[in-house]
């Protein structure tokens, strides 16, 4: 993990948040000794928001085809 000083943080404000994006986390401490953990948010995206895939077949086809499969003999 990648320490700053609070004043380096401040002027390379831009390498500061890329080097939390790729690392993770960054540390910056300040003169008084107190010390801040920097990090990237990450999105929060549904484990269901996937894409597509191309079946190549029509909707109305795979719904006959569930039709079918769900016909008692």
């Amino acid at each position: 993990m990648k320490v700053y000083t609070y004043s380096q943080a401040r002027q390379k404000l831009s390498d500061v948040l890329n080097d939390a994006q790729r690392d993770g986390e960054v540390e910056i401490k300040r003169r008084d000794g107190q010390t801040f953990i920097l990090k990237p948010v990450k999105e929060k995206k549904s484990p269901l928001d996937i894409p597509g895939v191309d079946t190549g077949i029509s909707t109305n086809e795979i719904n006959e085809a569930v039709r079918e499969s769900r016909e008692r003999p």
